[in-house]
């Protein structure tokens, strides 16, 4: 019994050293693009064309303490996500139908893949045909995020294991306890996969909309008129604004994941 104790507490201090570590790696990452970034901008020498880390760090802070600046983040961030939450349930609702029926599969791929090919700047353009510039983003970031969700998922499916799936029938295992046991431990790794890809598809072409688009009190309009005005570093600002956006809701999402996959373990192990 001591001995399990010991294990599992070396375990978690390896586990701790190894996520310290890896934090500090990426620290030194971040680091020295941060100094590439400022001795660049010491060789241009002109803030027009490249404003220094600095400079755009405390433009940002100004930005944060208007109510506007807050108000377009909020706005933007709940359309573009709203737009990935669609495409990825919708991708993964067909995904299971073509894994059930080949002729469902046959008739959804040639739209997906028109989907997939198509440059997002005529989405957005035949899109505002048809639409208020309000909700482009939300279509945008859905058509962008459904074939690689729809994609992703359908593989995860379709490399279950097929001797676990014979053992499931042979038992008589079905329903939520099949699809619980079998199709979630397959299919979580694509899905995180589909998760990671789409949430940097979203944001780009989501804030591509908007920028087109120009809806009111959106990162796109401000992106918009920053350029117009040549006020570069605001345009850098809000940039680094969206990265961070991106990169933040991906790791919540990240962690929501891992912590669902830790509890699904200990359910099956106890």
């Amino acid at each position: 019994m001591k001995g399990m104790i010991d294990k599992d507490m070396s375990t978690d201090s390896n586990s701790s050293k190894s996520r310290i570590n890896s934090f500090g790696i990426k620290l030194l990452v971040l680091c020295f693009w941060i100094f590439v970034w400022d001795i660049l901008c010491r060789i241009i020498n002109q803030e027009l064309f490249l404003p220094s880390p600095k400079s755009v760090i405390y433009t940002t802070l100004v930005l944060g303490k208007s109510a506007g600046f807050w108000f377009s983040i909020a706005n933007s961030f709940i359309r573009i996500i709203l737009g990935f939450f669609l495409g990825l349930i919708t991708g993964a609702m067909l995904a299971t139908l073509s894994y059930k029926s080949k002729v469902i599969y046959e008739v959804i791929s040639p739209l997906l893949k028109v989907i997939k090919a198509t440059p997002v700047a005529s989405f957005i353009i035949l899109a505002l045909v048809w639409i208020k510039s309000v909700n482009l983003s939300i279509l945008i970031s859905f058509l962008m995020v459904l074939p690689v969700s729809f994609s992703n998922i359908l593989h995860g499916l379709q490399s279950t294991d097929d001797k676990l799936l014979e053992m499931a029938k042979v038992f008589d295992i079905g329903g939520w306890k099949r699809i619980k046991a079998i199709y979630f431990p397959a299919v979580m790794p694509f899905v995180v996969s589909a998760i990671s890809i789409g949430l940097g598809f979203s944001f780009k072409s989501g804030i591509a909309a908007e920028v087109i688009g120009r809806p009111a009190n959106s990162i796109g309009l401000n992106l918009y008129e920053a350029k117009l005005y040549l006020m570069i570093k605001e345009l850098f600002a809000w940039t680094v604004v969206i990265i961070l956006l991106s990169v933040l809701f991906e790791k919540v999402m990240m962690k929501i994941l891992k912590y669902y996959g830790n509890i699904q373990n200990k359910t099956r192990n106890s």
